[in-house]
């Protein structure tokens, strides 16, 4: 009889113990008077194996429920949200308004687009261009992958990309005097450095190799009058404009150096062009007056065609005569760049973060990574976070010019940092900011944004071009492997080397940097299927590089002044030009009569009637003013002797390689092919 206040539930489950062995559980849970729960019993029915024989009883406790019915909870629950999932994938898709600049990588595209990178390189594939996920295609095939996905496209240039840093409002009452900040341009040897010199008492002309200024120096000096002015040394000679342009642009006032016994150069003009450029003023100072044949007046109307004209001519440039050497004058041109500073009411607020440019970057040993600093705004105090061009880091500790530890640096004040991570540009921007992840952001953004910029973007018409270049084998290729002391140096001579053009020839550089040149730049050359050559400028190899070029053959060259650098990669691409071949035509002769002899043939007897016939040369044969032959002599024989040459009135036989159809009167050439050396 049933009874009424009792449930019973039955769950059937069919699992495994050990080989081949099941059991069907059967658990009956009862529940008694108000709902209470009685105690459970499970039993389990016999099944018997093969061998008929009952199987032992087995107890299930009230966990094996528990877990039962939460695995069904779970399964359940997995239906439902693949259920979700399914229903979602048939959702419409989400339409993306892309922005796109003139290069992006395949991955970046993919990104703005939310699309998958594989299906992304699918189309470009289907538009004929073979791309992976790293590399960069133009803004015109990204925009046609962009449209195929039915995105909607904007168009943008690189600055409304940028990571734009917010400047600080200034006001007024914040504002105050500053140093000027002055740049020394002028032609190599006109004496810049050697009139900064005298203003410092010290003696870094004298440091400079070959003479000339290789990196621009900053430094600071104390006035008579107890006023400070921030002077830009720039190199002078012509593979430094970038250099000279950057300073222009960070300069106050630029002093115009003007050797008085050699007056205006190229390279002087080249300084005028920066400095207006720029919208600075020019404070000409014409130096070497102390010499017998200094003609300033002459410096002064070669500059009135620059548009460069003194105060005392109607114009508005200062003019300052000098001997930098006797230091002569050098009080009155002091005067003269304080009056020009105080006309341009230079201020700054020393209060907000620093800010300012790169004037060098560089790796020093015991030191790692250093930056010279030119701070324009703000403070700048040990413990800071900055960001500086593709780099960042904080820093951990600053010297001043002198190489003397300080711990704050206001405007107009250039010092040398530590705790700089990688090697930032001259002329990259440099700005305090107030945490490390937002250097990091910053610094990374525009690191991958140089990487693309200087990546030559993916098309059709470029990739056919590669293919082209490959299959030409007229091209050849000269690696390079190029280590500085200094970023602003290994920019300078990478600029010089981009002047070698040439199309049969390209300099592949394998590898620059700044630093000595270590085992790892060797291995680079020996690795490498091109000609390379290793090259240090200011930079030696340590210990295990000196030793592993021993070892392989490796030569690396060393220099100290520019030009003789860039001298030696220009002799080295010249030598791996095709020689242009020269034909040089050494004599004529006149057959005039013809012998045969059974075991040579026909022997042409000749005079020789210009020149010389030499054995070894090449022979021409010329019937009638037409080419009839053109080979090689088996035979000169003079007075029945062979013979090297025979000169001009002389007569000889001639037996001809290979050709027997002579007559009289034809006429016999001797020629060479010269080959002539040829340079860039």
């Amino acid at each position: 009889m049933k009874d009424k206040n009792r449930e019973t539930t039955t769950i059937k489950q069919t699992f495994s113990y050990g080989k081949s062995k099941t059991v069907t559980v059967e658990v009956v849970k009862k529940k008694g008077k108000g709902n209470k729960e009685l105690p459970v019993k499970e039993t389990v029915e016999k099944k018997t194996n093969e061998d008929n024989k009952p199987r032992k009883k087995l107890t299930i406790n009230k966990k094996f429920v528990s877990n039962y019915k939460k695995k069904i909870k779970q399964n359940n629950e997995k239906k439902i949200s693949d259920d979700k999932s399914s229903e979602l994938n048939t959702k419409k898709k989400i339409i993306q308004e892309v922005k796109i600049p003139e290069i992006i990588s395949v991955q970046e595209l993919a990104k703005r687009m939310a699309e998958k990178s594989s299906e992304v390189i699918k189309s470009l594939m289907k538009n004929g261009i073979m791309a992976t996920i790293n590399q960069n295609i133009d803004a015109d095939t990204a925009e046609i992958i962009a449209q195929e996905f039915g995105h909607n496209v904007k168009r943008v240039d690189d600055s409304e990309l940028d990571i734009n840093l917010k400047k600080e409002i200034d006001k007024e009452e914040d504002l105050i005097e500053r140093a000027p900040i002055v740049t020394i341009m002028g032609h190599v040897d006109h004496g810049k450095t050697t009139l900064l010199d005298a203003f410092r008492s010290s003696s870094v002309a004298t440091k400079e190799h070959g003479g000339i200024t290789q990196h621009i120096g900053a430094y600071r000096i104390k006035t008579k009058s107890n006023k400070f002015i921030t002077f830009f040394d720039t190199p002078g000679h012509e593979a430094f404009t970038a250099m000279r342009a950057r300073g222009a642009k960070v300069t106050d006032i630029v002093v115009l150096v003007v050797a008085a016994d050699d007056g205006v150069k190229e390279t002087t003009i080249e300084a005028i062009n920066h400095a207006k450029a720029a919208d600075v003023p020019i404070i000409v100072c014409i130096n070497k007056i102390d010499l017998n044949d200094s003609n300033p007046q002459n410096v002064k109307n070669q500059l009135m065609e620059h548009e460069i004209i003194s105060e005392e001519m109607g114009g508005k440039n200062l003019f300052v005569e000098v001997s930098a050497k006797e230091k002569k004058n050098l009080d009155k041109l002091e005067e003269v760049i304080l009056l020009q500073a105080e006309i341009l009411n230079l201020k700054s607020n020393p209060s907000k973060r620093a800010s300012g440019i790169i004037v060098e970057s560089k790796i020093q040993q015991g030191k790692g990574a250093t930056a010279t600093i030119l701070i324009q705004e703000g403070s700048l105090k040990v413990g800071d976070l900055f960001v500086a061009g593709p780099s960042y880091g904080k820093v951990r500790a600053m010297n001043d010019d002198l190489g003397k530890k300080i711990i704050n640096a206001k405007p107009s004040v250039p010092v040398e940092i530590m705790g700089i991570t990688g090697n930032p540009t001259a002329g990259d921007d440099f700005i305090v900011v107030n945490s490390e992840n937002k250097a990091k952001e910053i610094a990374s953004y525009r690191l991958q944004r140089s990487k693309i910029k200087n990546t030559e973007p993916l098309t059709k018409e470029n990739l056919e071009k590669q293919l082209s270049d490959k299959s030409n084998e007229k091209i050849k290729e000269l690696g390079l492997i190029l280590k500085s002391d200094v970023q602003g140096s290994l920019e300078a001579i990478i600029n010089g080397i981009n002047k070698f053009k040439n199309d049969e020839i390209k300099i592949k550089i394998i590898h620059k940097g700044i630093g000595e040149i270590n085992q790892s730049d060797v291995a680079l050359a020996v690795a490498s299927e091109s000609e390379v050559i290793t090259v240090g400028f200011n930079v030696k190899p340590n210990t295990l590089a000196r030793d592993l070029s021993k070892r392989d053959k490796i030569e690396i060259k060393f220099f100290t002044v520019i030009y003789e650098l860039l001298d030696y990669i220009k002799d080295s691409m010249s030598g791996l030009l095709v020689p242009d071949k020269k034909e040089v035509l050494n004599g004529k002769a006149k057959i005039k009569e013809i012998f045969k002899m059974s075991k040579v043939g026909k022997i042409a007897g000749c005079e020789v009637i210009e020149g010389k016939i030499d054995k070894k040369s090449n022979i021409r044969l010329f019937r009638d003013n037409k080419l009839i032959y053109d080979g090689k002599l088996n035979s000169l024989k003079k007075f029945k002797e062979e013979a090297a040459e025979v000169k001009e009135g002389s007569e000889c036989g001639m037996v001809l390689e290979n050709f027997q159809d002579i007559k009289q009167n034809d006429i016999l050439e001797s020629y060479v092919i010269e080959e002539q050396k040829r340079s860039l």
